[in-house]
């Protein structure tokens, strides 16, 4: 089922999980064990990341998301360290697959660089990605959006340029990057409507579970900016793994629920191939329903 069409007025907000492609075949197993404990929780679907060298790999896993765990797939569609044919021969791939939602995004540079390269036939921007799956078939296509911004984007107001240059281009949701304060998606939600732009934004969701990619004099994980109070009590905790984990996830239980009581219309989860963090936040948000008194 099209992710457009379960935006669309559903009676419950949208819940999803994201995965990458493992590059072992046991890793493929824990895998495929996590997303059948995840399954449990009938989320609305799930995604699969890809980097330059498995394309072949998402394709793959979510054929077999599809095929064998009865879900709805999205495939994310990069870019990056691909010609223009290779990106069309992936589409066909999907369409033949009977996959019929993408995210299309630019894609990351490459490792040891800060700087994006465009490969030889390739493209620069996903606008132009965009443009190409309109043009060869009738996805569904989502994209990323920034609530504090891209890196790459030297304002606030020339990321939202880009954003709604996504939207106009054919994007029928967008999926947050993460974030750990919540005042980040309503002020982004605000410009965004502001500007124009009326596609679902979801905001998406990694609870912190441990240590290891926290920036501890930035506080920031993966660019995005962690509230001190939070670092602070996180740290404090350093030595107990355990006690990590559950304020990690009890703390992304409350955003979640404040995001979804102010009016989000779901919530994608960053889970980084595991499942009980994810597993206890959404089993609380099923219990509480905090959509139900949305502003």
């Amino acid at each position: 089922m099209r992710i457009d069409r379960m935006l669309d007025g559903g009676t419950r907000p949208v819940f999803s999980f994201e995965f990458f492609p493992p590059d072992t075949p046991e890793g493929e197993d824990r895998l495929f064990q996590t997303i059948a404990q995840l399954r449990e929780l009938e989320p609305s679907f799930v995604s699969v990341t890809c980097r330059n060298h498995s394309r072949s790999r998402t394709l793959a896993v979510v054929t077999r998301i599809r095929n064998e765990m009865g879900l709805e797939p999205m495939a994310h569609y990069t870019c990056a360290g691909a010609t223009r044919e290779e990106l069309r021969e992936m589409l066909r791939g999907l369409h033949d697959a009977g996959i019929e939602n993408v995210l299309a995004l630019r894609g990351d540079p490459p490792k040891g660089s800060d700087r994006f390269e465009v490969t030889a036939g390739g493209f620069a921007h996903a606008t132009d990605l965009v443009d190409m799956i309109r043009d060869e078939d009738d996805f569904c296509v989502g994209g990323a959006c920034y609530p504090e911004g891209h890196l790459e984007s030297p304002t606030l107001d020339e990321d939202m340029r880009h954003t709604v240059a996504k939207v106009n281009g054919g994007v029928s949701f967008l999926i947050t990057q993460m974030f750990f304060d919540n005042r980040h998606y309503f002020d982004f939600v605000a410009r965004a409507r502001a500007a124009g732009v009326t596609a679902p934004i979801i905001p998406g969701i990694m609870p912190i579970t441990n240590l290891a990619r926290l920036s501890r004099e930035g506080g920031t994980l993966f660019g995005a900016v962690v509230p001190p109070r939070l670092v602070s009590a996180l740290l404090q905790r350093e030595s107990v793994p355990d006690a990590v984990a559950a304020l990690g996830t009890a703390y992304a239980t409350l955003q979640c629920s404040e995001l979804l009581a102010g009016g989000a219309p779901g919530v994608h989860f960053y889970t980084l191939n595991r499942s009980p963090s994810t597993r206890a936040i959404l089993s609380a948000l099923l219990a509480a329903r905090p959509w139900e008194r949305a502003r």
